[in-house]
């Protein structure tokens, strides 16, 4: 009698796996390097190709005291030097058709509106990254702290940021008269691995956690915590290359050490030009039919480093890296 029961066994043709029709974006890192730009163009005289960004420098001193009965001598005033932000036309376009949008299980426009628009803040937040990232202040973890790591190619695994890093940052931008982003504290945008490696430091003076979020507007999101004058922002986005000295001492051919680079930024010192601000466009293609639908963004804007002088790279190893 079984045999004569109609299951799914039977209906094989009838019965299927389920699917849900709706389609999850990736794991997406937070894009957060344009927030380190906070100078824009005031007065822009004329439209042009580049717009020249200056500062003035002060005057010398006068320290001497004035004679009763001669006139002081003139001092010119310092020439201004300048920096040039060029801004560029960025955008990305896609085009779906009306067979795709009609025989598909999944609704294809929220997916590529979600798709268009992160890749734009994702696009954005690269460029942004290479400005900072190329800054000229740099300075080399250096496990021994015997100062002979001078370069990219010298770091190892082991030569990890620590908290004197941190303070010989500081106290370089101080010196520099670098105004703070937060307040009085400049903002490092560093790499889990290597905020790992200073959280696990041990020892007087180590990584303290001095504020838990009591209040939390003084701080950008995912900020974890404030260090030796600076809030560190964690983020996988800062920038990671395998460019560092010989791993494993076999020579060459074999692979180099992952080499993390940690920013750490005051007031002014990136600066962004927007002619026209980046958005979501959707085109127009002239199709007989009507059959395609053109969605993707744009936008016409540059950045450049504005105050080198408030921007340094601390370049490390981490003993956190794969």
């Amino acid at each position: 009698m079984a045999d004569a029961y109609t299951g799914t066994s039977v209906l094989s043709n009838i019965v299927l796996a389920a699917v849900d029709q709706y389609v999850r974006a990736s794991l997406r890192h937070t894009p957060m390097w344009r927030t380190i730009c906070d100078t824009r163009p005031v007065n822009v005289d004329r439209a042009g190709s580049s717009v020249k960004l200056f500062t003035q420098s002060d005057l010398a001193l006068a320290t001497t005291p004035l004679s009763e009965l001669t006139d002081p001598d003139v001092v010119a005033l310092p020439n201004p030097t300048s920096v040039t932000l060029t801004p560029a036309e960025y955008g990305n376009i896609s085009v779906t058709s009306i067979k795709a949008k009609t025989t598909s299980f999944a609704q294809i426009d929220p997916m590529q509106m979600n798709l268009i628009a992160y890749n734009m803040r994702d696009s954005l937040d690269s460029l942004v990254s290479a400005v900072a990232n190329g800054g000229t202040n740099v300075i080399y973890s250096d496990k021994d702290d015997a100062g002979v790591n001078d370069a990219t190619g010298d770091l190892l695994a082991e030569d990890v940021l620590t908290a004197k890093d941190v303070r010989k940052v500081v106290t370089k931008l101080r010196g520099n008269a670098a105004a703070g982003k937060i307040g009085d504290l400049y903002v490092a945008y560093v790499h889990p691995d290597v905020a790992a490696d200073l959280r696990s430091a041990t020892g007087a003076g180590s990584w303290q956690d001095l504020h838990k979020y009591a209040a939390p507007g003084e701080f950008w999101p995912g900020t974890t915590g404030v260090f030796e004058g600076a809030a560190f922002v964690e983020t996988a986005r800062a920038k990671t290359a395998a460019d560092g000295a010989d791993a494993d001492g076999a020579g060459a051919g074999t692979t180099l050490t992952t080499v993390y680079r940690t920013i750490f930024a005051g007031a002014e010192a990136i600066a962004e030009g927007v002619v026209i601000e980046p958005r979501t466009v959707v085109g127009n293609i002239p199709d007989k039919f009507g059959r395609f639908f053109p969605l993707g963004w744009y936008g016409f804007l540059g950045w450049t480093r504005f105050r080198e002088a408030a921007l340094c790279r601390v370049e490390s190893g981490s003993g956190f890296a794969d």
